[in-house]
């Protein structure tokens, strides 16, 4: 089975216990939203197993709830705890520039996770660790314009508003669809928050706006899901192309069944260990390039059997 490893030197030097330094290090993490979905609920999981596998690490683990103020105010506590480095996961890659940037003046090293900060606060951060979002969209766009053959009418459903990985993945997909297939039009886009059931709910808004639809892009496959079940009950979906992102199990299967044509493959575990590997290497010194993007390959019903099955 294929298995995408990331950083994957890196990782594995993680995993074996290995570590640069006698002294422990002390890493906390504010993360975004852990109970929104179960690609965060994984990666938490995966984080602390990585954590606990080495003896010169001790963690922090904390939760923003999508909440930007309670975010703000964990990277402050985190400051007054004087931690060796922060990992934040953004709740909303703008807001948070000003805590980082307290943490940039008291000396402390962050390292961004998953969903890139602005660019306004590259300069105050060690380094980003995650998945390239602009060309996630840009493979899903491919993967429309092939399997519309270059013409048709399409819905797009995106994340949360605000949030850089929502507007990466819609950039890269509409900036790509324009470029490699100007026949594929876009009819409407809508937030459904990461959400399966409000998904659902902008698809049955969508089937009953529009008389036809061909295709679906949804910027996770959660939403994707729950738009593919939308279409399912209106008797629809056999005439609609379905292409997500973050492929989660209930993705992987439904291209199993034939009802979803493709995704973008990414794993929460290797996010993680990602994340902290690259505190790490930062602590030790090491020479870490500012951007560090894993791959996030296609998944069709061509190629899903090179894949495991998400356990997400």
């Amino acid at each position: 089975m294929f298995k995408k490893k990331v950083l994957s030197v890196m990782v594995a030097t993680l995993v074996s216990g290995a570590v640069y330094a006698q002294d422990e290090v002390r890493i906390g993490i504010t993360q975004n939203n852990v109970g929104v979905d179960s690609y965060q609920t994984t990666y938490e999981k995966a984080f602390e197993e990585a954590a606990a596998a080495n003896d010169n690490v001790d963690v922090v683990v904390l939760d923003a709830g999508g909440d930007v103020a309670r975010q703000i105010g964990q990277v402050r506590n985190l400051i007054q705890q004087q931690v060796d480095a922060i990992i934040i996961w953004p709740t909303n890659g703008q807001a948070v520039i000003p805590a980082i940037r307290q943490a940039y003046n008291a000396g402390i090293p962050v390292v961004v996770t998953n969903s890139k900060i602005a660019d306004a606060g590259l300069e105050y951060i060690a380094a980003f660790s995650g998945p390239d979002n602009v060309q996630q969209g840009a493979s899903s766009a491919e993967m429309m314009c092939e399997a519309l053959d270059g013409e048709g009418q399409i819905v797009q459903i995106a994340g949360q508003p605000g949030y850089t990985t929502a507007m990466e993945r819609s950039q890269g997909f509409e900036d790509r669809l324009a470029e490699a297939c100007p026949g594929v039009e876009i009819l409407e886009t809508q937030p459904a928050d990461w959400n399966r059931e409000k998904a659902q709910r902008v698809m049955e808004n969508f089937l009953t706006k529009y008389d036809v639809i061909d295709g679906v892009y949804a910027g996770d496959d959660n939403m994707g899901v729950g738009a593919l079940n939308a279409a399912k009950s209106a008797g629809r979906a056999g005439d609609i192309v379905f292409i997500g992102a973050t492929n989660f199990a209930v993705g992987y299967e439904a291209i199993e069944r034939g009802e979803y044509y493709g995704s973008i493959y990414q794993s929460p575990v290797d996010d993680a260990e990602a994340a902290l590997q690259t505190a790490l290497d930062v602590l030790a010194g090491k020479d870490v390039p500012k951007m560090n993007f894993f791959e996030t390959p296609k998944i069709t019903a061509d190629n899903l059997a090179e894949f495991d099955k998400p356990v997400f």
